[in-house]
């Protein structure tokens, strides 16, 4: 009998579910894990039916419904690279088009359909820039691209009849992530109306009108210093803001109602998920009942501000998405007349698991931060303890379904997991609070948090052990270097190890960030650079690693990891570093269970002070 964790990583959930843009029919686009990776499926919600789909999609998080439903736009690209071109995939297997044939690989990150129509938009990362292209989801025609720069521009969006498009760019705050929202005539290709709330006030777009010929623009704004939304014309550039001045903390909008009379947002206080609607006309803010839990998951660097969110359906309820550490995602379904909230599809398979629960620590200047903590049933003394730190830097970690924490809590190992600073949906001024002095903020984050959890006797302070993906992997490593004796092991996901080794292999896309980061190049900021590099505190590192990294990654390249891992090694250290082929996003639930095992037993071997390293560091084969 395989251990009773398993039952987590195995039982077949959906992460996500999108709705198509189309008018003819209530579809949605859901994202199903699968052992081998992520499966994509559509669900007619009005016959309740769900049919897989077939065809070689590339990430199925970033992929979009075509108007009339019968295909998929996906990005397809060199084994995980995310670099590559976007395609139009029918979902009965038939023919993909490619939309992009002349274009040299390109980053996504936007990509939208207009309601009626074959029109749609991408935001591509290159060598030379960000670009925001027009095609026709047929393949039809030639893509032309509507607007250029060398600064970062994100998030291309198209209005309903496909006559606007709009696009969120940096070049009035070049070097700094503020955005504020461009709008194009997609006939034209002329910029028509800009917005922005000054250089500390960033816009970022959501949707445009679901009502054809309604050019106005649902967005997020951030006067107040926290996301608030806002319906704005760029016709006339009027606008309507839900100030709402008795709300601490992030309000975020997340979907226009069809009839475009209604905002569907979420107030995020400590981490805590609230749900609220905006009524547009009569500038009313009212509370949706729901049970605890989360109801979206921002994203950063991918084609969606979010990984999935709660919307509106066709008949204009609102369809709640619903999960927490403990439930896998459902979607509820609210009755406006009653309140009443009813299940309109549920998890598969219902796995019981343990709750974890929300608290705030003070970290070394005051600054308060947000901590979820789990501990294993029946503990009543300091146990073993798993801290995991999200990736992003910009991204944040919600009540959401998790098998690996499940996994450890069921195995009698305390769960932590941290939103330090550069988390979002905690304002601006924490969003940024990692901004030119990379990592010295969140080090200070987490050692506040393992204070806290050694003090009230969650965690054996000898048995404490870090984790992370992407840039949670480079702060797991940071720790080790900059926290020595602090941490009894850690486990890495595709770190970042030595920024500036790096540099030249990332991503045009990641490039850009990381001078937004270090507010420079390598050459022009080089001990900034080296000053947050893991790889520069080798000979400080007490503690086992263990690192896992994907063969094609070009977001966290893999040669600047493969150097860290021999310059620890040459230290003295005990390093393993296992390669998986593959990219940034290694995906499938046989993979998640595999690394899992691979921790646990890392964990008890640490328990019983044995080396993790079993031989000598090796490049990928």
């Amino acid at each position: 009998m395989p251990p009773t964790w398993h039952r987590y990583f195995s039982a077949r959930q959906c992460v996500s579910t999108r709705r198509g843009r189309g008018t003819e029919a209530d579809l949605e686009l859901m994202v199903v894990d699968a052992p081998d990776g992520d499966a994509l499926a559509v669900w007619d919600v009005d016959r309740d039916d769900v049919r897989p789909l077939k065809g070689e999609f590339g990430a199925a998080y970033d992929a979009v419904l075509t108007a009339d439903g019968q295909s998929v736009l996906s990005l397809r690209d060199d084994n995980g690279s995310e670099m590559g071109h976007v395609w139009s995939i029918p979902g009965d297997g038939g023919p993909a088009v490619d939309l992009t044939p002349a274009l040299p690989p390109y980053t996504l990150r936007g990509v939208d359909v207009a309601r009626t129509g074959t029109r749609a938009v991408l935001t591509a990362a290159a060598d030379d820039g960000f670009a925001l292209w027009l095609v026709d989801t047929t393949g039809a025609g030639r893509p032309r691209r509507l607007l250029f720069s060398s600064a970062e521009a994100w998030n291309g969006l198209i209005s309903a009849d496909g006559l606007l498009a709009s696009v969120d760019t940096t070049d009035h705050n070049p070097g700094l992530r503020r955005f504020a929202v461009t709008v194009v005539d997609t006939g034209t290709g002329h910029v028509t109306a800009s917005l922005s709330d000054g250089p500390e006030g960033p816009v970022r777009a959501v949707r445009f009108s679901p009502v054809a010929g309604d050019g106005r623009l649902l967005v997020s704004t951030e006067r107040s210093g926290f996301a608030r939304p806002c319906v704005w014309n760029p016709a006339d550039g009027s606008r309507i803001d839900a100030d709402a001045p008795g709300l601490a903390g992030d309000l975020v909008p997340l979907d226009w109602s069809d009839d475009a009379s209604r905002v569907l947002a979420v107030h995020v206080d400590a981490g805590v998920h609230r749900v609220m609607e905006f009524d547009v006309t009569t500038g009313e803010l009212s509370r949706v009942e729901h049970p605890e839990g989360s109801f979206f998951e921002p994203d950063i660097a991918t084609a969606h501000l979010n990984v999935w969110a709660s919307h509106y359906g066709a008949d204009g309820r609102v369809r709640l998405l619903h999960q927490r550490f403990d439930r896998p995602l459902s979607v509820l379904a609210v009755d406006r007349e009653t309140g009443g909230i009813r299940p309109s599809r549920q998890a598969p398979e219902q796995v019981p698991g343990t709750r974890v629960v929300s608290r705030t620590v003070r970290s070394a200047d005051g600054t308060p931060v947000q901590l979820w903590v789990g501990r294993p049933d029946g503990a009543r003394e300091p146990v073993p303890l798993v801290l995991s730190l999200h990736g992003g830097p910009q991204m944040v970690t919600v009540d959401r379904y998790d098998p690996s924490a499940q996994g450890w809590l069921d195995s009698g190992v305390a769960y932590a997991s941290l939103n330090y600073r550069g988390s979002v949906t905690f304002g601006r001024r924490f969003r940024e609070g990692f901004i030119g002095a990379v990592g010295d903020r969140e080090i200070e984050d987490i050692e506040a948090a393992v204070d806290v959890l050694v003090a009230e006797g969650v965690a054996d302070p000898g048995q404490i052990f870090v984790t992370g993906h992407s840039y949670g992997g480079f702060l797991s490593l940071l720790s080790l270097g900059r926290l020595p004796g602090l941490f009894a092991g850690a486990f890495a996901h595709v770190p970042m190890a030595d920024w500036g080794g790096g540099y030249a292999d990332m991503n045009p896309a990641l490039r850009s960030a990381g001078r937004m980061f270090f507010g420079g190049t390598r050459e022009e900021k080089p001990e900034v650079y080296r000053r947050a590099s893991p790889i520069t505190y080798v000979t400080q590192v007490r503690a086992p690693v263990w690192i896992s990294h994907g063969t094609h990654d070009s977001r966290t390249p893999p040669a600047q990891v493969l150097a860290y891992a021999r310059a620890l090694e040459a230290a003295g250290g005990d390093v393993t570093l296992d390669w998986y082929s593959g990219g940034h996003e290694g995906s499938g639930g046989d993979k998640s269970l595999a690394d899992h095992q691979r921790m646990l037993d890392l964990v008890r071997a640490a328990g019983r002070g044995e080396r993790w390293a079993t031989g000598p560091v090796r490049p990928p084969a």
